[in-house]
C-alpha cells in the first residue's frame, strides 16, 4: 500500500485535534465540580451554582465523546467529574430512609407571595384542600392579610404571627394549633427581610418551633455577602434539645455551601428525603426564561419523618409552594 508522505503529519495532527476537542468539552465540567464539591462559590459564582443539576445532567456527554475518539485521559477525568457532580445530584431523585417517628401527622405549606401579587385564594383552597396545620407566608403584604381572612383562612388556620409589611420584606405564620413563643427575626442582609416565627404543639407531639425563613437573594455580586451573613444566622436544628422546622424561600439550593452547613446542624430537607429534590420551585412561572431551580424549602428536625413532598403553582407569584406531609415525634 503506498501512502502519501504527508499522510503522517496530518494524521497526527487529526489525533491532536481530536484530543483538544475532548479537552474542550471536558474541562468545565471538570471545574464546577472543582468548584462545587468544596463549596467555593464565591461573587457571580453563586447564582451559577443553582444550576449544578443541569451541569450533571450534562456531564456525560464529554464522557461519550472522549470515548468515541478513544481519547483515554480526557475519558478518565471526564468520568470522574460526572461522577462527582451526578453524585451529589441523582440521589435528591431518590427517597432516603426515614426515623421511627410514631407521633401525629403535620401538614406545612410554605408560599413565597411575590409581593402580595400571588393568588389568596389558590392559597387558601391549598389549605383547605389538604388540610394544612401550619402556613408560612414570605413578601407577605397587608392586603394579603386581609384577603385570606376574607376567603376564610381566619377560619381555617385561627393561630398566626404575623409581619405584614408593604413590599418584599413582610412575613406570616399561620396555624391550626396555638402558637406560643411568637416574635419576628429581621434579617439583616439585603432588603431586611424579616422571619415569623413561633412554637405549636399538636396533641401528641412535643413542640415543635417553626420559622418562615427568607434570607436575602444573591441578585448581584453586592449582596452575595448578606446572603451568606442572612443563611449563617438561620436557627440551627438542635437535635438534643426541641424539633426545630424552618420553612421558606431561601433563595439557595441544596448545591450551596451555606445551606448544605445548616443541614448539618441537624435538619433534613423533606423534598430531598422524599426523593423529590430536584422539583423546581422559582424560575419560569411570572414568564421570565429561567430554567426552574430549587430554592424554597421545607428543613425538618432529622427525628422528623417526612411523608411526602409536594409542589404546587400559585398564580401571580414567581415561585411554587411547597407542601410537606410530615409525622412528628411522639410525646
Amino acid at each position: 500500500m503506498i501512502t502519501s508522505p504527508d499522510a503522517g503529519p496530518s494524521i497526527g495532527r487529526a489525533a491532536r485535534v481530536r484530543t483538544l476537542l475532548c479537552w474542550a468539552a471536558v474541562t468545565p465540567g471538570l471545574a464546577w465540580a472543582a468548584l462545587r464539591l468544596p463549596g467555593l462559590e464565591r461573587g457571580p459564582l453563586v447564582q451559577a451554582v443553582a444550576f449544578t443539576p443541569y451541569v450533571a445532567a450534562w456531564t456525560p456527554v464529554p464522557l461519550l465523546l472522549a470515548l468515541a475518539l478513544r481519547r483515554r485521559w480526557p475519558a478518565v477525568v471526564a468520568a470522574l467529574a460526572a461522577a462527582a457532580l451526578v453524585g451529589v445530584v441523582a440521589p435528591r431523585a431518590l427517597p432516603g430512609g426515614q426515623p421511627a417517628a410514631h407521633g401525629p401527622e403535620l401538614r406545612l405549606l410554605t408560599a413565597n407571595l411575590l409581593a402580595g401579587a400571588a393568588d389568596a385564594r389558590t392559597l387558601v383552597d391549598l389549605v383547605r384542600a389538604h388540610r394544612v396545620d401550619v402556613l408560612t407566608v414570605q413578601e407577605f403584604t397587608p392586603d394579603t392579610a386581609t384577603e385570606l381572612d376574607r376567603l376564610g383562612l381566619a377560619t381555617l388556620l385561627p393561630h398566626r404571627q404575623l409581619n405584614p409589611q408593604v413590599g418584599t420584606v413582610g412575613s406570616g405564620l399561620y396555624a391550626r394549633f396555638p402558637i406560643t413563643g411568637g416574635g419576628i427575626r429581621q434579617n439583616r442582609g439585603g432588603w431586611g427581610f424579616s422571619q415569623a416565627y413561633g412554637t405549636v404543639t399538636p396533641p401528641g407531639a412535643p413542640p415543635v418551633r417553626i420559622e418562615s425563613a427568607h434570607p436575602a437573594a444573591p441578585y448581584a455580586v453586592d449582596q452575595v455577602e448578606f446572603w451568606r451573613t442572612d443563611l449563617e444566622a438561620q436557627p440551627a436544628a438542635t437535635p438534643q434539645a426541641g424539633l426545630s422546622i424552618l420553612a421558606g424561600d431561601f433563595n439557595a439550593t441544596l448545591d450551596h455551601a451555606p445551606l448544605r452547613a445548616l443541614l448539618a446542624t441537624g435538619y433534613v430537607d423533606a423534598a430531598d428525603a422524599a426523593g423529590d429534590g430536584l422539583t423546581g420551585t422559582w424560575g419560569p412561572y411570572d414568564g421570565d426564561p429561567i430554567p426552574p431551580v430549587t430554592i424554597d424549602h421545607v428543613l425538618v428536625d432529622r427525628r422528623v419523618a417526612v411523608r411526602s413532598v409536594a409542589v404546587r403553582p400559585v398564580p401571580g407569584s414567581d415561585h411554587r409552594a411547597v407542601l410537606a406531609e410530615l409525622r412528628l415525634p411522639a410525646v
